[in-house]
């Protein structure tokens, strides 16, 4: 069977916890190589998760002829270049989320694809394939909850670490960046449409300067969507939708567990049922979504222009709390 020869763009905790060992399930990824600017780094981590060749620069891992595609799981601030870089060197990209530090960046990205069209590109929302969010989308699709009237998402989890990345508002770091990425973009998901308008309430830290805490409100014209996401709150995470005749809860909507069975719960007047899917992996599926479109030269799941159309959300959030006024998005 052929295999997409797939190479790591750096040692990020996300990628060599979750993804990579995800991916090595896979009957159609192969993980070639891994790169550091830590030669010794990349050395021990290419040992310890059995990957064949460890680099010590980007730019070496680029221009290897043993790699088809390349996962970017770099600081946000490196997403762009580094992956305009690879689609330039010839490799297909799965970039992690967020796209950029801004939509213009992320419209870099998206011209470099437009101009290479032979290669797949793609964000890494690993949680849209998971069959948890397949199933709910069903279900609103199928006139399971009525008229889709609403969403209602939280996601939080506390880290006050000034050395963390995530907290590092220079390359990037914060709340909406980092998670209240996902409440955007299941709206979006779900609803299938762009908000009309967005009115956002932040906080920030007043020593690292990242949003810590942030509540916004999705105009969809017939739906609207509300979210609060935080860096500095107990962690917890829940997805409700809501429609005239029904509700579905996802319980765990975005770190989804790989040990153990999802829940997701659907209302209505005949009673409440609990659907629990089968256990799966959600970065496997991703890999083997994105391989599948590489291999068979068919479109990738979400086209890298969606990217783009969540970073201008996060944007209007930002803006409309400075204003303290409803942010219009151009849709």
């Amino acid at each position: 069977m052929a295999k997409v020869r797939w190479g790591i763009l750096s040692t990020a905790k996300i990628g060599t916890e979750q993804v990579i060992p995800a991916m090595q399930q896979s009957e159609i990824c192969e993980i070639t190589a891994i790169c550091s600017r830590d030669l010794e780094k990349a050395k021990a981590t290419a040992d310890r998760l059995g990957i064949p060749t460890a680099y010590g620069s980007y730019e070496e891992l680029l221009a290897s002829d043993e790699i088809d595609a390349i996962y970017n799981p770099l600081p946000n601030h490196l997403h762009v270049p580094l992956s305009v870089q690879a689609i330039e060197a010839g490799k297909h990209v799965l970039c992690e989320k967020p796209i950029a530090l801004t939509a213009a960046e992320g419209q870099q990205l998206v011209d470099a694809a437009r101009a290479h069209p032979q290669f797949k590109v793609m964000e890494a929302f690993m949680y849209r394939h998971h069959p948890q969010w397949q199933r709910a989308k069903e279900i609103v699709q199928g006139g399971g909850v009525g008229q889709l009237r609403t969403i209602q998402s939280f996601f939080s989890y506390f880290n006050d670490d000034a050395s963390n990345i995530r907290n590092q508002a220079e390359i990037g770091g914060g709340g909406l960046m980092d998670i209240g990425c996902y409440c955007i973009s299941l709206s979006r998901f779900i609803f299938d449409s762009e908000p009309r308008r967005v009115m956002g309430l932040v906080e920030f830290d007043p020593e690292m300067n990242t949003d810590r805490l942030a509540s916004g409100i999705l105009d969809f014209g017939e739906h609207t969507s509300t979210f609060t996401c935080s860096t500095q709150l107990w962690k917890y995470q829940r997805v409700n939708i809501f429609g005239t005749t029904g509700r579905v809860e996802i319980e765990i909507p975005f770190n989804a567990p790989n040990k153990v069975p999802c829940r997701l719960w659907h209302e209505t007047d005949a009673g409440l049922e609990e659907i629990s899917l089968p256990v799966c992996d959600q970065y496997l599926i991703q890999g083997d979504l994105m391989s599948e479109a590489i291999l068979n030269d068919t479109p990738v799941p979400t086209p890298i222009e969606d990217a783009v159309a969540n970073m201008n959300v996060i944007e209007a959030v930002l803006s409309s709390d400075k204003s303290g006024q409803w942010q219009l998005l151009n849709t």
